[in-house]
Order: structure tokens, then sequence, then C-alpha cells
């Protein structure tokens, strides 16, 4: 009998390829990369779907692990014509005047007055934005995720960086859970640490 594959979820605009390519190099244990979307991405740590999740903080932090990676740049997404496409950086007082198309996690709204948006998936808000109306703020990975010909995105300088870590179930003994944290670390195949 094989053993079950060792699922690891991550959140929408990380890129676990180079950990997974490093896992299957070293362990003949099948690796499940499984997307999640930010709102689900405790979810499925909490209810023992997944082993381990790239997150995007901030995340609950009680019965879990966590060891922060990487920061993400904060970018306005905006349709190609758009006067934000001619400069390299904004901030949100440029921004002041425009229609947010999308809530932003830090709660910032526009001075303008804001229309009724229905909710939206980032796709569906990079599609209005594409048209000429509004902007949208993400993390860059998202951004670029999402990038379409008829939109660009430029840093928002002050905006806070959102931070994306490895987490898991504080009481999850399962050693496969050492070896992927020691293969996001850049641990060797023969390091002593597990």
């Amino acid at each position: 009998m094989s053993a079950p594959p060792f699922r690891v979820g991550f959140v929408t605009g990380a890129t676990p390829d180079k950990w997974a390519r490093t896992w299957r190099d070293r362990s003949r244990i099948p690796l499940e990369l499984v997307p999640v979307e930010q709102a689900e991405q405790e979810a499925g740590l909490r209810d023992r779907t997944l082993d381990m999740c790239l997150v995007r903080l901030p995340v609950d932090r009680e019965g879990l692990h966590l060891i922060p990676l990487y920061d993400e740049i904060a970018v306005a997404v905006v349709g190609r014509e758009h006067l934000v496409s001619v400069v390299d950086e904004v901030t949100l007082a440029d921004l002041a005047d425009e229609q947010l198309v999308l809530p932003h996690d830090s709660g910032w709204v526009p001075a303008a007055e804001q229309l009724d948006w229905p909710p939206m998936s980032v796709r569906d808000a990079i599609e209005v934005v594409a048209s000429g109306t509004g902007v949208v703020l993400l993390p860059m990975a998202v951004a670029r995720l999402h990038h379409r010909k008829d939109v660009v995105h430029r840093p928002v300088t002050d905006l806070p960086t959102t931070k994306v870590g490895l987490a898991w179930r504080v009481d999850d003994e399962d050693p496969r859970v050492q070896t992927f944290i020691g293969i996001v670390r850049g641990r060797s195949e023969r390091s002593s640490r597990t």
C-alpha cells in the first residue's frame, strides 16, 4: 500500500514549484499541490484536508505554526489608457479620486464617492478596470497571475506589503512536515536538522 499524498495548499499568487521539484527529487511520497483562495486558506489546515499551506497573512495563529517567507508589494491595477499607466509608482493620494472596484484588506477607500460595486472575483474586477473604470489594489503576485494586455500595474508606495508564510497545525507530528520545512528553508538532503 502506498503512502497517502502529502497535501500542500497555496494561496493565489504563491509559487511553490521550486519546493515541489525538490520534494519530488528527494521523496517517493507523492506531493499534491492544492490551490486555495485567501478566504479559505486556513480552513484546509483546520479540517485536516491540507497538511501545510502557503498562506497570505494575517491568519489566526491559534493552533498553527507559521514561518514568514517573503513580502509582496501592493500594486494598483488600471486600464492601459489610465493616467497611472504613465508613471512608475503611485501613492494612495494619487488614487484618491478613483473608484475602488474591490475592497482592499487595509480598509483604505478613496476620497471620491464610491459606486456600490457588487461582490466579484479578482478576475472580474480586472475585467472592470480593463474597460477603463476604476482601480484594483492587489499583491503584485496576484496582479501578475491575472495580467492582461489591456491592463497595467504600478507599485503603491504607501501601502504596506503583504506577507506570505508557510503554516501547519501545531498538533501535526507527521515527519513529512519537517521534511517540507527543511526544503523551504533550503536545507540540503544530508542536513542533520529535520
